[in-house]
């Protein structure tokens, strides 16, 4: 399923928490490391001066997704690759998301129409949600 609001990709320094309401838009998540604070949020709801990658646009790969399939991700990213179009993929537990710039993300659409790839007309709607 394409989502019709945009994400984006925010990083914080290690250990610090974000100061906004970050749990927004189709998908909300937030990884710590050592290093670095990762969180994903509506575009809308990051505040100015974030560090922050975006807009993209979040594809819901139809789920659950059994911990014994194999091979969905890379069937929907290596036409991708080849295309030269860069993403974003985060799970969780029920199914797996591919974030995509929302410059590409139409050019994403049509790569896996046209490929006919056999996971993405079965796991993902052309259209918004």
């Amino acid at each position: 399923m394409r989502h019709a609001e945009p994400v984006a990709f925010v990083r914080l320094p290690g250990g610090e928490d974000p100061t906004w309401d970050w749990r927004t838009g189709p998908l909300s998540s937030i990884t710590y490391t050592d290093s670095e604070t990762s969180v994903v949020c509506a575009m809308a709801s990051v505040p100015k001066g974030a560090r922050v990658q975006g807009p993209l646009i979040a594809f819901e790969i139809a789920g659950p997704l059994d911990f014994s399939t194999v091979g969905v991700l890379s069937g929907l990213l290596e036409p991708l690759a080849k295309q030269g179009i860069s993403i974003l993929a985060l799970s969780t537990y029920d199914t797996d998301w591919i974030l995509i710039g929302a410059e590409h993300a139409d050019e994403a659409m049509a790569t896996w129409k046209r490929d006919g790839n056999t996971a993405a007309p079965a796991r993902l709607s052309g259209g918004p949600s």
